[in-house]
């Protein structure tokens, strides 16, 4: 039987489920009755000048972007054909905007997004070369007299005010940036629920706050910051549903969070998604599937069945293409638009200390190959005969070397480092076609060497010069991070997360975060 504990009331017990399959005595009824009194009353005094928070929270209103979308096409549209001395322009733009709204509904433009839950890439423009179809059939079925030209340039303007309202009504990320976030009840066996609850407590870049959490079976301790309202049992019991929504109830969860496990067979978790929905609750089943990006797993129904098909990552094709391209002419411009800087920092350091301007360092690159990477030199000339000396002084785990204060590490050097200039000359290398713009950075042989299987996966696209270790603290994270990170990057990557990542690099470099 399961079990519910009712915040700052001292009633709890086992609880019957209204509507079940099996039969039920007249006193579990009653129990069921009272405590579902309870539930409906608040737990504690609420302020009135306080909004009691809304399941199922919209990031906007759906009229409210239609509208917008609406008058984003047709005003243009009129003004553009009345400037053309088109016939009747304010009849054929008001006919534009509604079909345009009407479309854009039809296709769940305007339906709110989960947290995280990527766009539609270039769904705004299918949407507009639909709607450019829809108006050519009427064009030639009513023989409107409006010049077919004139009238795609008018409707051109409403795809762009729809883009930019899209990106308005896009629900924030994460809490840091003030937006509304989904408020979860972890539901699972102790182990699942402990690794999912530290996972979602370790970061804060998504928009799901953990509140509680309900283990099945009386077997395993939950830690000690996620509230425990009350325990399912081992088996399928008539009052699963009625503790589940008692715990969110209690604990204002909008969204119940299942890690799916041997005691939470198929029927079971059927049953209890038809408990949530009818509460008013929304479900969301965790997937054992760490590490892929959601726009690489596409769900597919066949003989009853969900099944998740999983996109292969990119090695080839018109993305890796363009990455090529993107890479070697970024590179070519930068070299030409930073020779002045790469000009004054060679001067520095050639006056700052005794050495070579550059420092030529062997790496390993894709597919484990060498090459000779270039930078410019931050530490004494003879920093690698000391490195034995510092050894035990290593502040990183793993493979790496790392020493906040190393004192090989010249007064101009400090200053490089901290700001990533020493890296620009990497550039070469990206001209050249040893590394990448973006991807996991080049080991040294010694560090290749010491890589188990995991890790050699690491090598498995070229090297970057930024990459997602640079924008989540680089040197301050530990080595199991960095390598996590290169993978979810290998993996995943595309050239719009290569975009991403290099507009997030110019704030990480700005701050200097880990940058030792």
């Amino acid at each position: 039987m399961g079990h519910v504990e009712i915040p700052e009331t001292g009633i709890s017990g086992p609880v019957g489920l209204r509507g079940a399959p099996r039969p039920r005595t007249a006193a579990s009824r009653n129990r069921a009755a009272a405590l579902e009194q309870l539930w409906r009353a608040p737990t504690a005094p609420r302020d009135p000048s306080e909004r009691a928070p809304v399941r199922g929270r919209r990031g906007h209103r759906p009229p409210l972007a239609a509208l917008t979308e609406l008058l984003g096409l047709a005003l243009p549209a009129w003004l553009l054909l009345r400037a053309g001395d088109q016939p009747r322009p304010e009849t054929a733009a008001a006919v534009a905007g509604l079909l345009w709204a009407a479309l854009r509904a039809a296709r769940g433009r305007y339906a709110a997004r989960l947290p995280d839950e990527p766009a539609e890439p270039l769904g705004g423009v299918g949407d507009w070369l639909v709607l450019v179809g829809v108006l050519a059939v009427l064009h030639t079925a009513t023989g409107a007299p409006i010049d077919p030209a004139t009238a795609v340039v008018a409707v051109a303007p409403g795809l762009l005010v729809a883009t930019a309202a899209q990106g308005l009504r896009r629900r924030p990320r994460g809490a840091r940036r003030g937006g509304a976030v989904r408020r979860v009840l972890l539901v699972g066996e102790a182990g699942g629920v402990d690794r999912a609850a530290e996972l979602l407590n370790s970061r804060t870049d998504h928009g799901y706050q953990l509140v509680a959490a309900i283990p099945v079976g009386s077997a395993g301790r939950v830690r000690a910051d996620v509230p425990v309202p009350g325990r399912l049992g081992s088996f399928p019991a008539d009052d699963d549903v009625t503790t589940v929504l008692g715990g969110a109830y209690a604990h204002e969860a909008d969204l119940v969070l299942v890690a799916p496990g041997p005691r939470l067979t198929g029927d079971r978790l059927r049953r209890l998604g038809w408990g949530l929905h009818d509460g008013g609750v929304a479900l969301c089943v965790l997937s054992e599937l760490s590490e892929v990006a959601a726009a690489r797993v596409r769900p597919v129904a066949a003989a009853g069945l969900t099944l998740l098909h999983i996109t292969p990552p990119l090695r080839g094709g018109p993305q890796a293409a363009a990455k090529a391209v993107l890479d070697r002419t970024c590179a070519l411009v930068g070299l030409l638009l930073l020779a002045p800087l790469l000009l004054a920092v060679a001067l520095s350091v050639r006056m700052s200390s005794r050495g070579p301007v550059f420092h030529r360092q062997v790496r390993h690159g894709q597919h484990n190959r060498p090459f000779t990477m270039w930078k410019f030199r931050t530490m004494v000339a003879d920093a690698e005969a000391r490195k034995a000396q510092l050894a035990a002084a290593n502040e990183v785990d793993g493979p790496l070397f790392k020493m906040r204060r190393d004192p090989r590490v010249t007064r101009v050097g400090r200053t490089l480092r901290r700001t990533s200039i020493d890296e620009l000359p990497q550039l070469v290398n990206v001209l050249l076609g040893h590394m990448s713009l973006v991807g996991p950075r080049p080991p040294l042989p010694e560090e290749a060497s010491r890589y188990d299987e995991r890790e050699h996966r690491r090598l498995a696209v070229k090297p970057g010069l930024t990459g997602l270790w640079q924008v989540s603290g680089r040197s301050e994270l530990s080595w199991q991070e960095t390598v996590s990170l290169d993978l979810w990057y290998v993996d995943n990557w595309s050239v719009a997360t290569d975009m991403g990542l290099l507009a997030r690099t110019v704030r990480a470099v700005t701050d200097g975060r880990g940058a030792y």
